[in-house]
């Protein structure tokens, strides 16, 4: 079971998120393509490390700024080895990636999809 919102998992038998309050589901719906988001994504970031996904989701949620990480379930990341990509739009992109340099986590240089 897994909480749609934090993404945090449970086993069977759990159904509220103990975090968020909310009903868990048995599988997260499918994500949405950054271009159906922004006008023009831009990945930004991309990483394996949980802990550096809920940091930078918390840095850009308390600065206002509208992201995307694909891929980011814990399930893909463990399982299949995947990295999670920030996606962001264009306009903000220089911003971003001044602030995740400030934090000392690298960036990639500029690609639009």
């Amino acid at each position: 079971m897994i909480c749609p919102k934090c993404k945090a998992e449970y086993r069977e038998g759990f159904y509220k998120c103990a975090d968020c309050g909310i009903d868990l589901v048995a599988e997260l719906p499918l994500e949405a393509a950054p271009e159906a988001i922004f006008k023009d994504p831009v990945e930004v970031f991309s990483t394996y490390q949980q802990s550096e996904i809920a940091f930078v989701k918390s840095i850009l949620e308390s600065e206002g700024i509208p992201y995307f990480f694909q891929g980011d379930s814990s399930l893909l990341i463990s399982a299949a080895g995947a990295y999670a990509r920030l996606f962001v739009d264009a306009k903000d992109a220089d911003r971003i990636r001044e602030l995740l340099h400030e934090l000392e986590l690298s960036v990639p240089e500029s690609e639009n999809i």
